[in-house]
């Protein structure tokens, strides 16, 4: 490591002790994660405080400290299978468009992205939108990298072509965590969201968490209003300089999430910005070394296997779309279905059989 980066390093991580006691982490989880009993009764307030403390440093850390190589000899075939024609895009999209959940009961799958700040979970959404559009189109608002635009749940209902009758599929927006207090996103939040207590549209707030006294709060949620599957989206070009804690954020959300039986998944943004290779022709993507290593350290964060985790290159400063670019969108959307399906197949009544026309 480089004296500037090491010198960065060390102003990130040398806080006062005023500015620890005066800051509030994203959420504080309760001493004990065995048996998570969490109630907005009158204590639950404090106990859901915020964790994953981020200095002011680091949120105004926008470079990576790390220095990636100018160039890796690439592998000589990929590492996972991907089929870059525009067949293969045509065959996703009508996959997607074509999707059902198997259950009666529901006719969308309801997936939540979640992330930290910056890590492209609303582009994510807009991509996929544009791909399904014919062209590249900013439905889902996105911030700066160092607040999330996004300030309440929001969810956005992926339709097989303009004007047309949506997929089953819609994604989920929250709040961006890695913010510290100005998330206002708590542990307990999180959950009522997935167990769909949280009424859509609702604006999360630090100082008012999820509760039966909200406005519109869905006190027995139905199968539809909850959440199927849940996608954590991290930015590869941050995966090594996102704080310690960030690491315990993901892994006890995860502990938490899996206990109400929802299956997990992530995407890794932003791959392009780690290598040059990618950047240019994205087929490339994995036949990269630099992007297998950094699907490793993204397992590593998230205390999650790869074979979990897809990359993803999202839409940004392009105007028009690219074949190869949505084939890797379409497949990461296919990637997040078969998960979400496993989530019916496991809450479907034995009464209910495969549907029919």
């Amino acid at each position: 490591m480089s004296a500037g980066a090491k010198d960065a390093l060390s102003t990130r991580t040398d806080n006062s002790s005023t500015e620890r006691r005066e800051k509030k982490p994203l959420f504080t989880f309760p001493g004990t994660l065995a048996k998570p009993a969490i109630s907005p009764a009158a204590g639950a307030k404090d106990a859901l405080s915020t964790v994953t403390d981020v200095s002011l440093t680091e949120r105004m850390e926008t470079k990576p400290l790390f220095a990636f190589p100018a160039a890796q000899p690439k592998l000589e075939s990929q590492w996972r299978d991907m089929d870059w024609t525009e067949e293969q895009k045509t065959s996703l999209m009508k996959t997607i468009s074509s999707y059902r959940p198997i259950c009666h009961e529901v006719t969308q799958a309801r997936v939540l992205l979640l992330g930290p700040v910056g890590s492209g979970k609303s582009s994510f959404i807009s991509s996929v939108q544009s791909v399904f559009n014919g062209r590249v189109t900013n439905r889902a608002m996105v911030g700066s990298s160092l607040t999330s635009f996004t300030k309440k749940l929001q969810s956005f209902h992926i339709h097989s072509q303009k004007g047309k009758d949506p997929t089953g599929l819609v994604l989920c927006d929250v709040v961006g965590l890695g913010a510290g207090e100005m998330t206002g996103l708590t542990l307990y939040d999180i959950l009522s969201v997935i167990k769909g207590h949280v009424p859509e549209g609702h604006k999360f707030s630090p100082d008012q968490p999820v509760r039966s006294e909200t406005v519109g709060y869905v006190k027995k949620p139905s199968l539809k209003d909850k959440i199927h599957c849940v996608a954590f989206v991290v930015d590869a070009s941050k995966v090594l300089t996102y704080p310690k804690g960030l690491s315990t954020t993901f892994q006890q959300l995860r502990e938490h999430i899996s206990e109400l039986g929802v299956h997990q998944v992530a995407l890794l943004t932003h791959v392009d910005q780690i290598c040059p290779e990618t950047a240019n022709d994205v087929t490339q993507v994995y036949k990269s070394r630099i992007i297998r290593e950094m699907m490793s350290k993204a397992g590593a964060l998230l205390g999650m296997s790869t074979s979990y985790i897809v990359p993803v290159k999202n839409y940004s400063s392009e105007l028009d779309l690219d074949t190869s670019t949505d084939v890797l969108l379409l497949s990461a959307v296919d990637h997040i279905l078969q998960y979400a399906e496993l989530y019916f197949q496991d809450n479907t009544p034995q009464h209910t059989g495969p549907k029919t026309d």
